[in-house]
């Protein structure tokens, strides 16, 4: 999932743009999974800090080759807001820990938020998500990394609603809209702006994954109060990704045009904001 990340801060506007990387997000993915299979059964420390990762679903779903019911790629309507990748509790020296506790994850605990997940959080690939301890589940079950955000989050229902409370709460699409930067097929931004506007609206700077010049993944950080806190990379990111896969001074936010599976087509239930009263807040 995320790559590793964050470095001495500097006061200097380099900082800025070091902190905008581009990764390949399966690789990302595998090296979280390893991470995690590797942390299962040894204690692990208290956490650092807070990651919420965005998805741009215009650059993922635009590869989609294949559909199947539980992508969201595949829905008639083509998703054009930032979506939930997950939320993850990191360390300052650019690892993180995974599989804190020996648990397995209960869909009932989150049944009142699956309509919340099937929007704002869907999975955006169709193979089974891998979980801790050797088992497989749906996208939201991947979220091992629930089982380590204690003392902030203690249970699934509050990681869940933390995670969807901040999403709602700093919503980076309406924070590019407000700066100019909106949905477009193939228009280009200047990364500095679009980091700005982040800037601006949330009051620290993100982490930017791209992938062949379009946003891929966004990532907004929290301190453990759940307060906005800079992203900022390590020399370990630095090395892994090669040159190429740095987000340019350009990038795109892209359309997709959806590949639509015969079973994906069912609405998707609309939340009315009055529900998101009990969400956990910062």
């Amino acid at each position: 999932m995320a790559t590793a990340r964050k470095a001495p801060r500097m006061v200097a506007i380099w900082a800025v743009v070091v902190v905008v990387v581009a990764a390949d997000l399966f690789g990302a993915a595998v090296a979280r999974s390893a991470s995690a299979r590797h942390a299962v059964g040894k204690k692990q420390r208290e956490f650092d800090y807070f990651a919420l990762a965005l998805q741009w679903p215009g650059t993922i779903c635009a590869s989609t080759r294949h559909c199947c019911a539980i992508n969201g790629c595949c829905r008639s309507e083509p998703l054009q807001t930032f979506t939930i990748h997950g939320l993850w509790p990191d360390y300052d020296d650019g690892t993180w820990p995974a599989c804190c506790r020996h648990t397995s994850f209960d869909m009932d605990k989150i049944l009142p938020l699956k309509p919340t997940l099937e929007k704002y959080w869907p999975s955006l690939y169709c193979s089974s998500s891998s979980t801790c301890f050797s088992g497989k589940g749906p996208f939201w079950a991947h979220e091992k990394h629930g089982t380590c955000s204690s003392p902030v989050v203690k249970d699934e229902l509050e990681y869940f609603t933390t995670a969807l409370d901040l999403y709602f709460k700093y919503n980076v699409t309406e924070m590019l809209a407000s700066g100019g930067i909106h949905v477009s097929n193939g228009k280009q931004y200047a990364l500095t702006d679009v980091i700005d506007a982040i800037k601006c609206a949330f009051g620290a700077s993100p982490q930017i994954v791209c992938k062949k010049g379009s946003v891929e993944e966004l990532r907004l950080c929290f301190d453990k109060d759940l307060k906005p806190l800079d992203c900022l990379t390590t020399t370990a990111t630095n090395e892994n990704v090669s040159k190429k896969k740095y987000c340019p001074r350009y990038i795109t936010l892209p359309t997709y045009d959806p590949i639509v599976h015969a079973n994906s087509t069912r609405e998707i239930i609309t939340v009315e904001s009055e529900v998101y009263g009990y969400l956990y807040t910062s």
